[in-house]
């Protein structure tokens, strides 16, 4: 995946570089763009923390996980988890985006791209993703990238002080030589 570089309308995906550290900060340092993610992303975000994401400290970096580069700045981030033994069909994938790019259909866009990709490259036959209930913002990306709403884990995640909702979406193929 080091030299994989993607492109779409107004964005490019690329590999983690160190250089990213000032703008991965900026853009993560964000309590509600840390609200709608895992844990492992904190709030607040500081420069240990994006340090020690950057390293492979975090995520497994070989992993298919991207840089969503906007403007020539890492502003946001996006990648798959293969799944193991009898689930290596299936992979996991998430992302997140600096609050300056929200409301432009710039995640949408990017996820169209992605998702694609990661399953040919994978050789999947499922991708999905879990979305925190009250993030109508990140279901609306899935939908329209025809991902399907599997169900709801309910009181499924502790964060912040909350229990909450987990909505499941996936987009599944048949065979390998499906598109979708």
């Amino acid at each position: 995946m080091a030299e994989t570089m993607l492109r779409g309308e107004g964005f490019v995906l690329r590999p983690w570089r160190g250089s990213d550290l000032d703008s991965l900060v900026r853009h993560a340092d964000d309590a509600q763009v840390s609200r709608g993610v895992s844990d492992r992303f904190p709030s607040p975000y500081t420069r240990e923390d994006g340090e020690a994401f950057l390293s492979g400290r975090v995520i497994d970096l070989d992993d298919p996980v991207f840089a969503i580069e906007i403007d020539g700045e890492a502003c946001g981030g996006i990648g798959a988890h293969p799944g193991k033994g009898e689930r290596v069909h299936s992979a996991e994938f998430g992302y997140w985006l600096g609050r300056a790019h929200w409301g432009k259909g710039t995640m949408t866009r990017v996820v169209s791209v992605f998702a694609p990709w990661a399953m040919r490259e994978l050789q999947l036959y499922r991708l999905y993703a879990t979305v925190l209930a009250f993030n109508i913002g990140s279901a609306q990306v899935l939908r329209r990238n025809g991902f399907l709403e599997e169900g709801v884990q309910r009181a499924a995640v502790f964060k912040r002080g909350v229990l909450h909702d987990l909505r499941v979406f996936a987009k599944v193929r048949r065979n390998l030589d499906d598109d979708h």
